[in-house]
């Protein structure tokens, strides 16, 4: 009968590993409402960067000037140089640096809108020739019509223009970067001895500073020096070519050398048009190549090697840095968004001695090289060993269970 039947006991629940379990009691029992909390707070102060960008941006890029610019006063002050001296030096250095970049900047923007105009009816027929191609392949050519009709040439050469009078003008952006050069050398003189006094107190902190210093410095010299090699050689080749505003793309190339990723494709564009524009598919296809090789040969293969670690990010986290800062600081922020990721990094995880772990999935790859290398060799070693003994390597990976069986 039902009731005189046995119900089996209810067996216990299996026990978590000794590992989970301690994972799981070290966790904080609020760790999701913190969590929710850290990116409420990142969120608004990102918010709060991007209403200041007009401020932080010059500021930041100042930093970097500052921190490039170190080597210089240590090295006159090796040499017996008092510290005053050695930092009027570097204040005399970055404000030069600063002039004739900008000079640079204001000729090759006159020298655009100059350009604009004068191939305006070249521009016009080949946006026209570009319409009738669409049309020929079943776009719609009301919508063509109506969107080739509001592209006027005549408006980017005014705003161009109006680029020229800002930067020729004294603005708001270099009176905060002159007055930063100014400044921040002469405090930059005494932090060594500031980071020497509080480093028994904080040894991480002064630690992570200092590898950041060098890290950028590292970075931003090595990209400054290709930068210009990058551009001076693509300026000869491109008057070889008789690409019209040579000196302009050669100097957009150097600009876009900062930014990695979308540099390049940013850079390419203006001389694949007004080559078309003046030389037709063969001059296109030589700045295609042009362009390729030298970024491949620069970006791809002396850069890493010559920067090393000192970047330690993956290529996916370097790209939307670079999407991010864009976004949050404007031009600068692209620009400047290798230094911007790792200040943020060693804000976050370089100074904390709980975070560390997270360097490996940001794209510090040293250690996970060195695995798999070993790894590698592992295999490689244990075909060369089944090759010997004339047993067959297995196709596919086998899982646990499977019976693997050998000819």
């Amino acid at each position: 009968m039902w009731w005189n039947r046995k119900h089996p006991k209810p067996q216990p629940a299996p026990e978590a590993p000794a590992d989970v379990a301690a994972a799981a009691a070290a966790t904080p029992l609020h760790r999701n409402a913190f969590l929710l909390m850290a990116l409420g707070g990142g969120t608004l102060a990102v918010i709060g960067l991007a209403q200041i960008a007009s401020i932080v941006a010059p500021v930041f890029l100042a930093l970097i000037l500052t921190i490039c610019a170190q080597p210089i006063r240590v090295a006159l002050e090796r040499r017996g140089v008092p510290r005053g001296i050695a930092t009027g030096a570097v204040i005399v250095a970055l404000l030069a640096l600063v002039v004739v970049f900008g000079y640079a900047v204001a000729i090759a923007l006159g020298q655009f809108a100059e350009l604009i105009t004068q191939y305006t009816p070249e521009i016009q027929a080949w946006i026209a020739s570009l319409g009738g191609w669409a049309a020929s392949i079943g776009l719609d050519s009301s919508e063509i019509s109506a969107a080739l009709g509001s592209f006027d040439v005549g408006q980017i050469a005014q705003v161009v223009w109006g680029l020229v009078g800002g930067a020729v003008g004294v603005t708001t952006t270099f009176v905060i970067i002159f007055t930063m050069l100014l400044l921040m050398p002469m405090d930059a003189s005494l932090l060594p001895a500031v980071l020497r006094k509080i480093e028994p107190h904080r040894p991480l902190l002064v630690h992570s500073l200092r590898d950041y210093a060098a890290n950028v410095r590292r970075y931003m010299v090595v990209t400054t020096a290709l930068g210009v090699a990058q551009g001076v050689i693509n300026w000869v080749v491109l008057e070889f070519l008789g690409v019209p505003g040579a000196f302009i793309w050669g100097l957009l190339s150097f600009i876009c050398s900062f930014i990695p990723n979308v540099g390049y494709f940013i850079a390419i564009i203006p001389p694949i048009v007004f080559g078309a524009l003046t030389g037709g598919w063969p001059t296109v296809i030589a700045v295609i190549v042009l362009y390729g090789i030298v970024n491949a040969g620069v970006q791809s293969i002396v850069q890493p090697r010559v920067v090393g670690n000192a970047v330690a990010l993956s290529q996916s986290i370097t790209f939307f840095s670079v999407l991010f800062w864009a976004v949050v600081l404007g031009p600068t922020g692209a620009i400047l968004a290798i230094p911007l990721t790792l200040l943020v990094r060693v804000l976050l995880i370089d100074t904390n001695p709980r975070m560390p772990w997270v360097r490996p999935l940001l794209g510090d790859f040293v250690e996970t090289r060195a695995t798999l290398s070993a790894s590698d060799a592992e295999r490689k070693a244990e075909r060369r060993a089944r090759k010997a003994t004339g047993t067959s390597v297995p196709t596919a990976t086998a899982q646990p269970g499977d019976d693997v069986k050998h000819d």
